[in-house]
């Protein structure tokens, strides 16, 4: 299982993205690829203003992304994580659902990275 972080869709839906061909390497794999509901919102803002949502929509569901549905206290412990790494809550977002479906996470986001690594997250950046 594979958490995505909004950087990775962008960069494959914005085509000619310096991480474009990264990121295609990182969505063509066999394992389910998960989208936080808020990764999908800051995903689709740039759709949004050009009256482009249904195309966004189509594009989530050819790439078979699933939308992670979080539990109760998802957004404790992202409140908790972000207290205690200095990230900022969209990345605690993707950060905590690797953490709790003990999947790996997709970025290109440096401290991200680096942060999800030093937790014992494994890291894909579609090198």
């Amino acid at each position: 299982m594979v958490v995505l972080d909004a950087c990775v869709l962008i960069s494959f839906l914005g085509a000619g993205d310096v991480h474009t061909e990264a990121a295609a390497t990182i969505l063509d794999t066999e394992d389910q690829l998960v989208l936080h509901p808020l990764t999908l919102s800051e995903c689709a803002v740039a759709h949004g203003r050009g009256n482009r949502l249904g195309e966004f929509r189509r594009d989530v569901e050819r790439l078979g992304l699933d939308i992670w549905t979080p539990d109760k206290d998802h957004w404790y412990r992202v409140a908790q994580l972000a207290a205690s790494t200095g990230l900022k809550p969209p990345d605690c977002c993707v950060l905590e659902a690797a953490r709790t479906l003990a999947g790996s996470l997709a970025t290109f986001d440096d401290r991200l990275a680096k942060v999800a690594a030093s937790l014992g997250v494994t890291v894909d950046d579609g090198k």
